[in-house]
């Protein structure tokens, strides 16, 4: 069964995780999620990125598609999907009702917005594994205050939607019974503007910036294979996920 769907009205493209209740990112849905993004057109307002279930946006990337060989097939399609979407002209709004966790949460904070359930949550728990993230090790380096982003690394702790939206990842919060009704409202705001004037607005943006994205996820990316992948605890921390015990540590 495909893992995601694609639909489109007059204002977006609208790209539906639809693995639930987890939505796990394996090789599969992200091979179907880079060649949905690789093809839409610059003729809408916006991409949306929405998630089946109301459990999780994403718990994140496939911990068995980190093991051993697969490891470098499986960056390599997630890493497709963030380039993509960096280089995307259309505005990108991630409509996250539950959990997005490692990858999930990466890939939320992907896009341009994020519109947050307040039963949503946030976080980056893979130094529980004994690796850490590389999209994320880029974002939250960017998008929160260095402190808090470096914290939420290294403790792995989850987060409300009302502590992301302090610490600027999402840009609204919903009660979750409202959630549909007030995103689409929040929609609006864009729908109403000339869909090729946000286009062009949105490249001033990242003119603006540091055109650099791809040069440092290729440096985080080369750290994370041909170092980390490389130690004694990155594997031991994987392996005991999968094996459903507590890692032991060595340091190496």
């Amino acid at each position: 069964m495909p893992k995601i769907s694609v639909a489109a009205d007059a204002n977006a493209y609208r790209i539906t995780l639809d693995d639930p209740p987890l939505n796990i990112l394996d090789i599969d849905m992200l091979e179907a999620l880079r060649d949905a993004i690789g093809s839409l057109r610059p003729d809408r307002h916006a991409l949306i990125l929405d998630a089946a279930g109301e459990k999780a946006f994403s718990a994140g990337a496939s911990v068995q598609d980190h093991l051993g060989d697969r490891v470098v097939t499986m960056l390599d399609r997630f890493h497709d999907c963030f380039r993509l979407l960096a280089k995307l002209d259309l505005v990108t709004v991630a409509l996250v009702r539950g959990a997005a966790l490692g990858g999930g949460c990466e890939l939320a904070m992907a896009c341009d917005f994020v519109l947050a359930s307040d039963r949503a949550k946030f976080g980056q728990p893979e130094i529980h594994l004994g690796v850490f993230p590389p999209v994320a090790a880029y974002q939250l380096s960017r998008l929160a205050p260095p402190r808090r982003g470096l914290e939420l690394l290294l403790t792995g702790d989850t987060i409300d939607a009302q502590a992301a939206l302090s610490l600027g990842l999402v840009n609204a919060v919903f009660p979750a019974a409202e959630f549909d009704a007030r995103a689409g409202e929040w929609l609006q705001k864009l729908w109403k503007q000339s869909a090729s004037s946000l286009r062009f607005t949105k490249k001033a943006f990242r003119l603006a910036q540091s055109a650099d994205f791809d040069e440092r996820l290729a440096a985080v990316e080369r750290l994370y294979l041909e170092e980390l992948m490389k130690t004694t605890d990155a594997n031991e921390g994987l392996n005991a996920f999968v094996e459903k015990r507590k890692p032991a540590w060595s340091g190496r």
